[in-house]
């Protein structure tokens, strides 16, 4: 006897011929919603931080480099005329810089070397399919010249403010109310200035966006001019020049500081040419090169100094050598004189 066992799962019941119609019906309306929004929303993309500072700096020494052969040309002219109108000069160097660049749709110096350029951000109308998200309008016309106005205007009518308050001495004035109250209206502006533009620089650091103050109130952002091409000038290069200008200005400050006389008797023992110090002139004084008005031997070796060129040396370096020997001058005497020790000397 064969038991014919039951299916404990019953058969699927097939669905019906129009329930794909059904379902894409309920689907459509979502689908048009995402790709809608996604049709008018942009990529979001990252500039190097680095680059926009970079590109800054460039373009001031491409305008510090013009503006010094400008004074080349008028180098014969009277001393000092040019410097009288140093704020026009920068203007002027300024406007031209704008008018080449910015005004005819093409990127300053130093964003042309970092491959960036402005954006418009207020006007972003992407349409069709986005591609790499550097697309976009570059300046109105009204954003060029309010460019314009506030980095060259503003830039000169501010230093020329500045260097007339100076100069008339308005934050001195005790008589006149109203130029010390234009003074300290002047102070309040900058303080304020200043503390927007350090909050300015926070933000950007963190956003990437908007270098400075007035980017960000025409709302001007710097975006790669070209996705596939690197920055013309190098990470290498760029470290190469902040490292030497960093140990040019070290030098600048520590060689003023540093006695010569004592760096070349330290050096001396190296020299290769020591014979000619054995038959130095002993009629002239080592310092000064002269004869000696008033002979001084320095002991033990017994060199002979002006006394003046001597005792001064001993008394700025404790540790004084002797220019000829290079041996440390402990005292210091006159012809047929008792010895006078450094300790007297200081």
């Amino acid at each position: 006897m064969i038991s014919v066992r039951s299916n404990p799962f019953p058969a699927a019941v097939p669905p019906k011929e129009d329930a794909w119609i059904t379902s894409y019906q309920k689907l459509l309306p979502h689908w048009y919603s995402v790709s809608i929004s996604h049709q008018h929303s942009t990529l979001p993309i990252s500039i190097s931080r680095v680059n926009q500072f970079d590109a800054a700096r460039l373009d001031i020494e491409m305008s510090a480099m013009s503006k010094e052969q400008m004074v080349k040309v008028f180098s014969l002219m009277k001393p000092g005329m040019l410097f009288q109108f140093e704020p026009e000069l920068d203007a002027f160097l300024e406007l031209l810089i704008w008018r080449f660049s910015i005004w005819v749709d093409k990127p300053t110096p130093g964003n042309a070397l970092m491959n960036l350029r402005y954006r418009n951000e207020g006007a972003m109308e992407i349409r069709g399919k986005v591609r790499t998200g550097l697309e976009g309008p570059g300046l109105t016309v009204a954003q060029k010249m309010w460019y314009c106005i506030a980095t060259v205007g503003g830039q000169y009518i501010w230093a020329r403010l500045q260097s007339f308050s100076a100069f008339r001495r308005w934050g001195d004035s005790e008589q006149r109310t109203l130029a010390r109250q234009v003074w300290g209206l002047m102070q309040r502006i900058e303080g304020i200035y200043k503390a927007a533009s350090f909050g300015n620089l926070l933000i950007f650091l963190y956003t990437g966006r908007y270098r400075n103050l007035i980017e960000r109130a025409l709302r001007a952002r710097l975006v790669y001019e070209s996705p596939n091409m690197n920055r013309a000038v190098s990470f290498l290069y760029m470290n190469r020049q902040l490292v030497w200008n960093e140990f040019s200005e070290m030098l600048l400050l520590l060689l003023p500081l540093l006695n010569l006389s004592t760096v070349k008797s330290f050096l001396h023992p190296f020299s290769k040419d020591k014979s000619s110090s054995s038959t130095e002139d002993d009629s002239t004084c080592p310092i000064c090169r002269a004869s000696p008005t008033l002979p001084y031997l320095a002991l033990p070796c017994q060199h002979r100094y002006c006394y003046y060129c001597l005792r001064t040396r001993c008394a700025a370096a404790p540790s004084f050598r002797c220019s000829i020997c290079t041996e440390p001058v402990v005292a210091m005497q006159r012809h047929g004189s008792v010895v006078e020790h450094k300790t007297h000397i200081q």
